[in-house]
């Protein structure tokens, strides 16, 4: 049974989400406070964080970036909450490595669905299966990521997203295909999402920064490992 943690102040708005997580077969927690969430999710890991931008304390962005700097925590999927609905402020928590967005209001019954849509990426994986891409290996069972020996800290997101490139590597990839098949539903966050999870592949994986191909006004190609040059490999 997965189990979310859920980081909002409004206390009814709260209670509601894991009143409808709980319906839908999973166990919920719920912080109030941004300054609470990082010491409860780093004493127990949640499966999922659904995590509102606006918080007391420590605001949405900086639990993010206190997830994402942990190890411990780096590859939680993390579900934002927001009021604000201009791009930008949805591009800025994608920066920080949020997985998803989510506008107030919201349908909880959406919001759950896309709890479940998220989570069963993440764990949609063969046991034992690894890939390899140059000196890049994707251990899929224990959600790992190395580049010649140094292990990587990708989100959720990232992780997905490097996975299906790799798998799909040598073929010309549109953002809305990468959209429909890595985030897995009719994503409304724009395919500046895509832009903003390859740029951050590419400054953690610096061997990526040329394999990832940008097809102009189009989408991407991650170039096929056998066409490698001898020293990328």
């Amino acid at each position: 049974m997965s189990h979310v943690l859920v980081v909002e102040d409004d206390r009814d708005i709260a209670d509601l989400v894991a009143m409808y997580l709980e319906r839908a077969g999973f166990t919920a927690d719920v912080v109030t406070t941004g300054t609470d969430a990082v010491p409860r999710a780093l004493a127990s890991p949640p499966d999922l964080m659904v995590l509102d931008r606006m918080l007391p304390g420590l605001d949405g962005l900086e639990v993010c970036r206190a997830m994402r700097g942990n190890p411990r925590t780096a590859a939680v999927p993390i579900i934002m909450l927001t009021a604000r609905a201009a791009e930008s402020d949805r591009i800025a928590g994608l920066e920080l490595g949020a997985d998803d967005y989510v506008t107030k209001p919201f349908s909880p019954k959406e919001l759950v669905a896309r709890v479940k849509a998220l989570l069963r990426r993440v764990t949609r994986q063969a046991p034992g299966h690894t890939l390899r891409y140059g000196d890049l290996v994707m251990d899929l069972d224990r959600h790992t990521v190395e580049d010649a020996g140094r292990e990587v800290h990708l989100t959720a997101k990232e992780f997905l997203l490097l996975r299906y490139l790799i798998e799909h590597q040598g073929r010309v990839l549109s953002r809305d295909l990468l959209l429909t098949d890595v985030w897995g539903y009719q994503y409304t966050g724009g395919t500046r999402t895509v832009d903003v999870h390859v740029r951050r592949l590419r400054e953690k994986v610096p061997a990526l920064s040329s394999a990832i191909v940008t097809v102009k006004q189009f989408g991407y190609k991650l170039a096929d490992a056998r066409e490698l040059a001898p020293a990328a490999r």
